[in-house]
């Protein structure tokens, strides 16, 4: 594809929040050229071989001059590069995207414009607040908040502005609160409107808080309010006692808990996802990945080529379910080959991943683990009877010895194996050191041993809730020195979450 540069809006600050569009642009890039996101995830759609430049704006801290951003899309783009250049909230709304579309106008390089979701209407929506309500507001503006009111040729005119739309919200505004609030109230404004000024809006962490524009600079002089923030005024603030809805405790239990969850980034998602519904924030760092055994296949593809001797097949992960059905589709099979065969799947999330692939497990003990194995299958079990147990490299020896006990002739075959994620130390450490989790989630014993092995000091973990998905895993931290808080009583992701919220 020849040159072009995606000016794309990245929205406010919940990941979730950014289009379908800019996901497909991101897929596409080849250079991806970045502001200071209030989310990394959002660069997680983006081709892990892509070129990534920093070039994050902070408050009064450039990395990089605008001037310099727009030569560099220039320059990308008479490189033939597809360029996605991510900017927070939307290009055309204070993001000076205007600016780098017309240098690349002057060069004759081609640029599409993507819209992001701009905090002006998101973050205020997110605290409960609609910038129009009717019978309340009927208009509303946006106005930067980064110039300063007093300077000799302010482009804002105060006069026309303190009263000319019902809702007014200032963007980038809290190092001027003083100095805005006086020029509204100097021109009309009451100092009785009510205001507010929300913090990290749209993310877990958001903060609000509401009072009058009279009061407003003491206020956030007493809270010690820092950027990134929205000042808004109008009466519409009054509505987020009864519309306040991300923010809200009754609705959302875990909003503002700060949970490192553990679990290999691939399935990481399923967990983050039930977490963020309920309001926590949550941050990924996989002390696991799930890897091909060190020893390859040929165990599991020779068990494959003897599938019908087999009475029984055992699952004991999802994980394991995938592995096995890969090397049987390699083998050139499919669920067919499993017509024979009783089907016994360790819990509930690992029979569902069988009936993905068309099989309904024909046993799913009531307790999840390799004991609930043995006691559901003490009947059927008979002297003599293949059994087949695809299965993680580390894991523990109960199940094949008991059945071996009870007469069962036991292949073991290893489907996978658990290494230790790579993953940067140091970070990590210094979170854990200034106590930036409330809770830390276990959903194996090799989740435990191996982040571990990465902060190599269990008592960073000492100021968190360590939270398990079972007994098992609970005992491996109690092995490795760490005293889990919460244990779930059923042993999967929705039995973690539920465990933590009654902890709550």
């Amino acid at each position: 594809m020849a040159g072009k540069v995606f000016l794309v809006g990245a929205g406010p600050g919940d990941y979730r929040l950014l289009s379908m569009k800019a996901c497909d642009c991101l897929r596409q890039a080849e250079v991806v050229v970045y502001d200071r996101l209030a989310d990394s995830r959002i660069l997680q759609y983006a081709p892990e071989d892509a070129e990534y430049i920093y070039v994050g704006k902070a408050s009064s801290n450039h990395t990089m001059t605008q001037d310099k951003i727009c030569q560099l899309l220039v320059d990308l783009a008479k490189k033939d590069k597809v360029v996605v250049r991510l900017k927070g909230g939307d290009p055309f709304v204070f993001g000076r995207g205007g600016e780098e579309a017309l240098l690349l106008k002057e060069n004759n390089l081609p640029f599409e414009i993507v819209p992001g979701i701009t905090s002006a209407i998101s973050v205020p929506a997110y605290a409960g607040i609609p910038v129009t309500h009717r019978g309340i507001a009927a208009s509303f503006s946006v106005i930067t908040g980064h110039e300063d009111p007093t300077k000799e040729n302010s482009d804002i005119r105060w006069d026309k502005l303190a009263t000319a739309t019902d809702t007014l919200v200032f963007l980038m505004g809290v190092a001027n609160i003083p100095k805005i609030t006086e020029q509204l109230m100097a021109n009309g404004r009451s100092g009785d409107t009510p205001v507010a000024i929300i913090r990290w809006g749209t993310k877990p962490q958001q903060q609000v808080w509401t009072t009058t524009l009279a009061d407003a600079p003491d206020m956030a002089k007493r809270e010690n309010i820092k950027p990134p923030a929205i000042f808004l005024v109008g009466d519409v603030v009054s509505l987020r006692k009864d519309l306040a809805w991300f923010d809200n405790p009754g609705t959302k239990p875990l909003f503002g808990k700060r949970i490192l969850v553990t679990r290999a980034r691939a399935q990481a998602s399923k967990l983050t996802a039930e977490l963020e519904a309920l309001g926590a924030d949550v941050t990924e760092i996989p002390s696991i990945t799930i890897d091909e055994p060190a020893d390859g296949y040929a165990a599991l593809d020779a068990s494959i080529e003897q599938l019908a001797k087999y009475k029984w097949l055992i699952f004991t992960s999802a994980n394991g379910v995938d592995h096995f059905f890969a090397r049987l589709r390699e083998a050139g099979k499919d669920a067919r080959a499993l017509s024979h065969a009783k089907i016994c799947a360790i819990g509930s999330a690992t029979a569902d991943v069988l009936d993905a692939y068309g099989i309904i497990a024909d046993v799913v003990p009531d307790r999840y683990q390799a004991e609930g194995i043995i006691d559901a299958l003490a009947d059927d079990i008979k002297p003599g009877d293949e059994v087949l147990i695809p299965r993680a490299k580390e894991a523990r020896e109960v199940l094949p010895e008991k059945l071996r006990e009870m007469g069962a002739e036991v292949t073991v075959a290893i489907a996978y194996e658990t290494v230790q994620a790579n993953v940067d130390p140091e970070p990590l450490k210094q979170q854990l050191k200034e106590g930036d989790y409330d809770f830390v989630t276990f959903t194996s014993s090799s989740t435990v041993t191996n982040l571990l092995k990465i902060i190599e000091n269990p008592d960073l973990l000492s100021s968190a809730s360590l939270a398990a998905i079972g007994p098992i895993t609970a005992e491996t931290m109690k092995k490795n020195g760490l005293n889990p808080a919460i244990i779930a009583e059923e042993y999967t992701i929705k039995g973690l979450v539920e465990a933590i919220k009654e902890a709550l």
